[in-house]
Order: C-alpha cells, then structure tokens, then sequence
C-alpha cells in the first residue's frame, strides 16, 4: 500500500538556520516549528527592524498551513563612526540670550571655550548610513528568509516522510483488527444460541425443556442487538479513507485527526455490543491502535 502513495504530506516540526552578510552588516535567521492546531508565527526582530514582521509573517503564511512557528533575526550592525557636533540650534538660543543682556550687565563677552562647555552646545553624533544601503540590506536579509524557509520545509517534508510509514503500518494495524472482528462476529449467532440454551437448561434443570422454535427466536433477538456488522463496515470504510487522504497528501492533519474521533466512535459501539470475549479483547486491541494512530496524527501538518 505504500508503494501507491504520494509522498507528499508534512510534519509540524522542524528546525533551520541560516547566516547572511551585507556589507558590514551580519545577520543570523533561526525557524523553529512544532506542533500546533493552525499556523501561529511569533517573531523576534532586532530594534530598527520592526518593518520586516509583515514581510516575514506573509512569507510563513505562503508556505506552511500549521504548526507553532518561531523565528528570530540576530543582527550585528556595522560599526558606526562618531563626531563631535555643534547644536546650531541651541547655540543660537544662547547668543541670542547673551545680547540681550548686554545693556542689564556689565560682564565680559563671553569666551568661545565658555560657550562649547553649556551643556547641549557640544554633541556626540553617529554618522547613518544612507537609505539606500538600508534598503538593499533587507532585500539580502527577506531573500536568506526564503532560503531558509525552503530549509524548513524540505526538513518537514522529510520528517513527514517517515511519519507515512509510520501511519500505514497503523492503518494496517487497524485493518487487522477489523478483519478479526468481522472473523469473530461470523461466530457469534450461534454462540448466542449456545450460551442462551446452556443458560436456560441450567436454570430449569433439565425439567421441561424449550422448544426449539422458541430458543430460536430468542437467539434470534438477542443476535440482532448484537449484531456489529454496521459498525465493522462503518471500519472499512473510515480505512479506505484514510488511505485516500494519505494518498491524496497536502495539509489532511486536521481531517485524519476528526477522522480517528469516528475510528473511536465505532469501536467503542462494538465493545459495548460484543457478547463475546474474544470480540472484546479484539476491540480493545482495536481502540489501542486507532489511539497509536491519533497520536501520529498530531505531528502532520
């Protein structure tokens, strides 16, 4: 049966990392993903890069459908060069002051040292570097987002791969089990009829016996409360598709995980009418591996 699937379904989880370089400027993209009911992106930017978070959640969005994804820029900007700088603007308010007080005091005009040490007047100043440089900058860095996205995804991509297998073997668990059950509820009529005669020849100690026409009604009844041939081909069916959804390949996690909720569903229904402990033990078994398979289901996108 494996051999006939698309390997086309994805994993939730995955991890990749890739480091860039624009001129001065060095910079680190990290994605994580694990599992999670729908797509949910957090991101972490460094200060100044705050514009990037649309850009990098649309990106998310176009390629995966699922998961608890994380991402995080790690930027190391390019050395700045310092200088000292005159605050024109200040200086002017402090000369403008000065002279107006000329004709009120009598004091000696001011010292250029005097004035460069007002507190204001003498700046330190970083020098930026051009838009320009900026822009092609996050150009660089959107285009290492893709790259390393395409990482994530192949990394999910594979993990899903094996997560197929994984998932075919348990349908074929389950599909055993059904094939069992189907085998045992064969049986099961006549066991009613025998279990119900024994019972009653106990209760009446061999003293007047049943006529057959009436244990045959009774078994008769009793069988069809018990009868589990809806809920067995309900099974096959719930298997066939799963196998088409497998088959079929894309984001199904959501659809295999409702489905399982219906494997359960009928299991159970056939271990509340199973009159027999053979047909018990095999529902069981059965409800352990559609559990099995539930839980493989949680990892697929």
């Amino acid at each position: 049966m494996e051999g006939r699937m698309n390997l086309s379904i994805a994993s939730m989880t995955g991890y990749a990392r890739r480091d860039g370089r624009h001129g001065e400027d060095a910079w680190t993209w990290e994605v994580k993903s694990v599992n999670g009911r729908s797509l949910e992106v957090r991101c972490r930017l460094p200060p100044g890069c705050d514009h990037l978070e649309l850009p990098v959640r649309t990106a998310l969005a176009e390629r995966l459908k699922r998961g608890n994804v994380s991402v995080t820029l790690t930027l190391a900007r390019r050395a700045t060069t310092q200088r000292l700088a005159v605050n024109e603007a200040l200086l002017d308010q402090v000369i403008a002051l000065m002279r107006g007080l000329e004709q009120r005091l009598d004091a000696a005009p001011p010292r250029l040292d005097g004035l460069l040490g007002i507190r204001g007047v003498l700046e330190t100043v970083e020098d930026q570097p051009e838009t320009a440089s900026h822009e092609e900058r996050d150009r660089a860095m959107l285009a290492d987002l893709a790259a390393v996205l395409a990482l994530l995804v192949a990394g999910r991509d594979d993990e899903g791969q094996r997560l197929l297998r994984v998932l075919v073997q348990r349908l074929d668990e389950i599909e055993g089990h059904v094939s069992a059950a189907t085998a045992t509820a064969a049986t099961q009529p006549e066991a009613i009829r025998d279990r119900l005669l024994a019972q009653i020849t106990n209760l009446l100690g061999g003293a007047n016996p049943i006529a057959p026409e009436r244990l045959a009604q009774e078994a008769a009844l009793l069988a069809s409360k018990a009868d589990i041939r809806e809920e067995i081909d309900r099974l096959n069916a719930h298997i066939g598709a799963a196998r088409a959804m497998l088959a079929e390949g894309g984001a199904v996690g959501r659809r295999l995980d409702f489905l399982c909720q219906e494997f359960n569903r009928e299991a159970n229904t056939l271990c509340s009418k199973s009159g027999d402990i053979g047909l018990t033990r095999i529902g069981l078994d059965l409800k352990s591996a559609i559990e099995r398979l539930r839980e493989q289901i949680q990892n697929i996108e």
